[in-house]
């Protein structure tokens, strides 16, 4: 294989695979709807409203999103400096 091909095949593996996890489906905190003609069971029934459950996960509000901005940028910073690496390695020789 020509040493001028594997940037071009890492890229597409790369490539690739990104678009692979796309479509991974996320998940979503909703409720399955159950047939109306099946009681649901004792436990999956929800309990009388009390000052602790009133509020679910998602109308908290307060998402701290700081750690995965913080490990964003240092994973694109470690991507750039791979990238810067590769470079000035390929015109050295």
């Amino acid at each position: 294989m020509s040493v001028a091909r594997r940037p071009l095949l890492t890229a597409t593996a790369a490539g690739s695979l990104l678009c692979a996890l796309w479509f991974v489906p996320s998940a979503n905190a909703t409720d399955e709807q159950r047939p109306s003609s099946a009681p649901a069971p004792v436990a999956d029934r929800p309990a009388p409203a009390t000052a602790e459950n009133t509020l679910a996960l998602a109308d908290t509000g307060s998402a701290n999103t700081s750690p995965y901005l913080v490990g964003g940028s240092l994973f694109l910073g470690l991507g750039a400096g791979f990238v810067t690496y590769s470079v000035r390695r390929l015109s050295s020789c």
